[in-house]
């Protein structure tokens, strides 16, 4: 699969003067619930409407979805309020069922996206199909397997095609649901420009607080659209209560993200002056938290030194560290003056903890 103007002819077909919006909620409870959310997010920068039908819990015994109802019920969002209609297929069976039902938009969840042979299934169920065709990231950071569920529906001559960054699953508690490995969804950028890519904020947090903050980055990035979940009451929602925001809350965020259009060269700048600088906001804060995990082992390595009685300063293995990185350095185009003076700064702040341990 080549890079192509028309992979986003779908998207510029539209005429948008903002990002695509995806938003509604996590899952359809039932028919009230689903209409009158659409009611609210009618005749506002929401261009379709997303309901998830089978919902794919990690565990059994959750809430796992209304079934096959819940899409005669996004026919009637679509009669009532013209808003285009999404929701999340697993195999070909939902496939079929949301073809029959007049679904605008699909798309291949994380968990989906994992196994070759359940978006191969898929694929060939859609094949030659003029639905929009969305494929969410796989939970685990792997380009290739992500770039590779798209590629089989490209082979399946589906031509509206696209992809969803709702970021990674880690076994590390962090302030982020998933965490959002920013470069690998930019390095997907970098190789497909033209292919529409939508980010998923409410996965990415699992904090509806967050989600306007990462929704920005996103657009700072010059992502082409986001999905949003939201719910009249999303406290009590069945599934996912604490990562959806009211449309109330979604209509303002709507009006108060900055948007950045490339019209002319000082605009052309500007936008990709404010890329490169979210890419370096993204790589400040893994550095931060990076440092914070370093500090934490070296908590761990003070408080071996207390229980033994040893001495803080290991000069040996302090200078053989040092010369690595000196090298590391080196081939990353990193000045050795540079390392030196940042891992003096490292080490000294290493040697704080420790000797903060051991005199207590």
């Amino acid at each position: 699969m080549e890079n192509k103007k028309e992979m986003r002819k779908w998207l510029d077909d539209m005429n948008l003067a903002h990002p695509l919006v995806v938003a509604g909620p996590c899952s359809a409870e039932t028919e009230d619930q689903v209409l009158k959310i659409a009611h609210e997010l009618k005749d506002t920068d929401v261009s379709y409407y997303r309901a998830g039908i089978w919902k794919p819990r990690t565990r059994p015994g959750n809430f796992e979805g209304v079934g096959a109802i819940g899409l005669k019920w996004l026919q009637k969002v679509k009669e009532e309020t013209g808003l285009k209609t999404a929701t999340e297929v697993a195999n070909r069976a939902h496939v079929d069922l949301a073809l029959e039902h007049d679904i605008d938009l699909l798309w291949i969840g994380a968990r989906s996206t994992v196994s070759p042979f359940i978006v191969q299934d898929i694929a060939d169920a859609l094949e030659g199909t003029d639905k929009i065709v969305l494929v969410k990231n796989p939970v685990n950071p792997d380009l290739s397997l992500w770039l590779g569920a798209v590629e089989r529906l490209y082979s399946a001559n589906i031509e509206k095609l696209g992809v969803i960054h709702r970021g990674f699953s880690t076994y590390e508690k962090t302030k982020y649901r998933n965490i959002p490995e920013w470069q690998l969804a930019i390095e997907l950028q970098t190789k497909f420009p033209d292919l529409p890519i939508i980010n998923d904020p409410s996965h990415i947090t699992g904090k509806r607080d967050m989600v306007f903050d990462v929704s920005q980055t996103a657009l700072d990035l010059n992502f082409d659209g986001l999905m949003i979940e939201t719910h009249y009451d999303p406290d009590n929602a069945w599934s996912d209560a604490a990562q959806q925001v009211t449309p109330k809350t979604l209509i303002q965020m709507m009006k108060d993200l900055r948007i950045r259009k490339e019209t002319d060269e000082e605009a052309e700048y500007n936008s990709n002056l404010s890329n490169l600088r979210a890419q370096i906001d993204i790589l400040d804060n893994q550095l931060i938290d990076l440092m914070g995990k370093r500090m934490k082992i070296s908590d761990g390595i003070g408080e071996l030194k207390k229980q033994k009685n040893v001495a803080v300063l290991q000069s040996n293995r302090w200078n053989a560290i040092l010369g690595n990185m000196i090298l590391e350095g080196e081939q990353r185009g990193l000045s050795e003056e540079f390392v030196l003076k940042m891992f003096k700064a490292i080490h000294q702040e290493s040697i704080n903890h420790q000797e903060k341990i051991i005199n207590s």
